[in-house]
């Protein structure tokens, strides 16, 4: 069978993008650094999913080319677990070979949201040294909800899973519900600069979104914090690292510790 293999480069809303394909009907998608990919069967609607993900994000790129012989088994085997600190993200077939209390279970061809990513990644490495028994955390831009799980198998007693985008949601519930941690994690459709102070006080907030919208959060996500709370920041380019600095300084912030993979920073700040 002859594949169509379309290579989407969002602009400003990733998670809208691959819901968008998978609305569509893909049965997974590889993240490639910055761009997404997935295939449809060559007899697809390749017009109307391109207008699906225009609809999701208007400046994305969009690149289509044919892909012959495109075989999902082959997809499924190329799928590895990514360990990561005393975390591990693995879908289901592979999850039964580590130990279910640091295993977090991510179907790849349901979800968002990997651990494929490297901005998701950084916020599993930062949070490892700051999410403690009994912690309040927000997870801002939740997505398929992984960094919220992960914040519950780390002990954190009550997590909020915040996301505006209306088709993660269900993914989200899903990915919760499957790793055992409905009983911790909440699932909340909604805006973030309106949920977060409703939330607050916090102990730990994660944010993996894009710099624009963490530039503008700065002030709320401070203002959230307990005391002797921390936040987590990434979804920024290395380029924008000092314009970040820079913006967490102004509110009186203070960096404690630094990630980087790729082009990506992700960042750990606290009050002083």
């Amino acid at each position: 069978m002859t594949w169509i293999a379309l290579r989407v480069t969002p602009d400003s809303n990733r998670d809208g993008v691959i819901a968008a394909l998978f609305a569509s009907g893909s049965q997974g998608v590889q993240e490639d650094g910055a761009t997404v990919v997935t295939h449809f069967p060559s007899d697809a609607p390749i017009a109307d999913i391109r207008s699906a993900v225009m609809r999701a994000d208007p400046s994305a790129a969009i690149a289509v080319s044919e892909s012959p012989d495109m075989d999902y088994s082959e997809w499924q085997a190329s799928v590895s677990a990514h360990e990561i600190g005393n975390l591990v993200i693995a879908p289901p077939w592979l999850a039964a070979g580590y130990a279910p209390e640091k295993v977090i279970v991510v179907d790849p061809a349901m979800a968002f949201g990997t651990g494929e990513h490297p901005t998701t990644r950084g916020v599993l490495r930062l949070m490892q040294g700051v999410v403690r028994p009994g912690d309040v955390v927000a997870d801002l831009g939740a997505g398929s909800a992984i960094l919220s799980i992960a914040a519950a198998r780390l002990g954190a007693a009550r997590v909020a899973a915040v996301e505006l985008d209306h088709d993660s949601i269900g993914n989200a519930q899903q990915n919760v519900g499957v790793n055992g941690e409905s009983d911790k994690v909440e699932v909340i459709e909604g805006d973030a600069t309106i949920i977060l102070p409703l939330l607050a006080p916090v102990r730990v907030v994660l944010a993996n979104i894009i710099s624009s919208v963490l530039l503008e959060m700065l002030v709320l996500i401070r203002d959230a914090l307990t005391a002797d709370g921390q936040a987590i920041l990434s979804g920024i380019l290395i380029e924008e690292r000092e314009a970040m600095l820079a913006a967490v300084q102004r509110c009186g912030l203070s960096v404690q510790r630094e990630d980087t993979e790729d082009v990506w920073w992700s960042v750990q700040i606290a009050r002083p």
